[in-house]
């Protein structure tokens, strides 16, 4: 085999391979055999056709079969006989066969960038105490019992600051409805039935907590909001809308005692004393998991910092587009609506590039990493990470296994358990000075 690299700017390179006739000529004449064993050509018994007339008949055939076998083949072995660092195949082309069954093509790559490493043994870091201490045991319980609480109603007062009022509400601006205006914006822009609002100061639209305190129960009040000039749905900036608003109910919010009884309610047959010690373990738990997460930053950002390279122009694009992807997901999950999202596209672009340039650059120091330490996971790593994306799901493994395999996303899972196994490396050479020791046995130096 016969291998030629031209290296192009941006981390591309074009591999033109050429295999010798005796290689394709051998290839060819097994799948071409495997054709005269079963093809049925008229005048000829099964199998007992010639070789000219078959290969006649099939050729097109045949050379798609040959093409797929050999190209894939051939384009690995020749990645490892001039041993690049390819991240991505960008396309293949030029497939020609010679008279004499030679056989070549070309196939363009995206190649890791090239740079040295530091030295990432011993990487000093300082770490968060893991020490919980009263305070936060009580902070912890407080907001179990804000979670806990119950709702009363309020008969006997106007509405307050800090209460919960159930409304109905229309919004219009200049006698037009908002939904009219606006029909696929928020509901809430629009208005509502039984909406329950936190009656507390900058909470909702603008100044409309404030100008509904002191309603009485049933009444009906006009409440004016001025949109501001950078509103994200342009239809409403620096608008005044006027919404009908009519109070159903008044709630305030009633916190339980802080005692056995809750204590019982949210752990049967527990006291108090048992729930502190219950929310002490956990938060002991969450300091431990806040250890590995400092670890991990301060490893990324020590060889963020001391590592320079350009990015493949062709990744970071890709990447960029699957992180705006991300972001914007995230977002509507959160229930930030579609018209704030518009609003806010450049800088979801913007912060989708900076995410994609932060995960390729730490991706690739992190197997140029595993390469040097000879990092690898196994089968039973990679069969873990499957049944824990099962669990997740809730579906079966090999239901998981298969939806991994049919959309090429097995090598993505295997990437993942890889890098995640390279910072356990790394997190476990790093370097705590006695002082930010969170206990003696955190890691140390080698």
């Amino acid at each position: 085999m016969k291998v030629e690299v031209e290296t192009q700017p941006h981390s591309v390179a074009t591999l033109k391979i050429e295999l010798p006739p005796e290689e394709v000529r051998k290839e060819w004449d097994s799948i071409a055999n495997n054709y005269a064993r079963h093809a049925r050509i008229p005048g000829y018994r099964a199998g007992k056709a010639p070789k000219p007339v078959i290969e006649r008949k099939f050729r097109k055939e045949i050379q798609e079969e040959l093409t797929k076998k050999l190209v894939s083949k051939s384009y690995h072995e020749a990645i490892a006989e001039k041993q690049l660092r390819v991240v991505s195949l960008t396309n293949l082309e030029d497939v020609e066969f010679g008279d004499d069954r030679s056989m070549r093509f070309r196939a363009t790559v995206v190649t890791a960038p090239e740079f040295e490493l530091p030295d990432y043994k011993n990487i000093p870091v300082e770490l968060p105490s893991t020490e919980v201490t009263d305070a936060e045991v009580d902070a912890a319980l407080e907001r179990i019992r804000d979670q806990s609480a119950d709702f009363a109603d309020v008969t006997d007062r106007p509405l307050a600051m800090e209460d919960f009022a159930v409304i109905d509400f229309d919004g219009s601006v200049d006698g037009v409805p908002i939904s009219e205006i606006v029909p696929e914006a928020s509901k809430n822009l629009h208005g509502g039935k039984k909406f329950w609002l936190h009656v507390a100061p900058e909470n909702f639209l603008p100044q409309f907590p404030e100008q509904i305190v002191g309603m009485a129960a049933d009444e009906t009040r006009s409440v004016q909001v001025e949109f501001p000039a950078d509103f994200p749905v342009p239809e409403l900036a620096g608008k005044r809308a006027d919404y009908a608003v009519t109070l159903n109910e008044i709630k305030r919010k009633v916190l339980p005692e802080l005692d056995d009884a809750l204590a019982e309610k949210l752990l049967p047959g527990k006291t108090l004393h048992d729930l502190r010690h219950t929310l002490e373990h956990n938060l002991e738990h969450e300091k431990e998991h806040e250890i590995e997460r400092a670890k991990e930053s301060q490893i990324v950002k020590f060889l963020h910092e001391h590592i320079s390279f350009d990015l493949p122009p062709v990744l970071l694009k890709n990447e960029t587009r699957r992180a705006l992807n991300e972001l914007v997901h995230r977002n509507r999950e959160r229930g930030v609506p579609d018209e704030m999202l518009k609003g806010k596209e450049k800088e979801l672009i913007e912060g989708a590039g900076s995410l994609a340039g932060h995960r390729l650059k730490t991706n690739f120091i992190l197997h140029r990493i595993a390469e040097r330490e000879e990092i690898k996971i196994t089968r039973e790593e990679l069969d873990e990470r499957i049944r824990e994306q099962a669990a997740q799901y809730n579906i079966p493994v090999e239901k998981m296994r298969k939806e991994l395999e049919e959309h090429d996303r097995m090598d993505g899972v295997a990437e993942e358990v890889l890098l995640g196994k390279t910072l356990d490396f790394l997190k476990s050479n790093v370097s705590v000075p006695p002082a930010s020791n969170p206990s003696s046995g955190s890691a140390s130096p080698e």
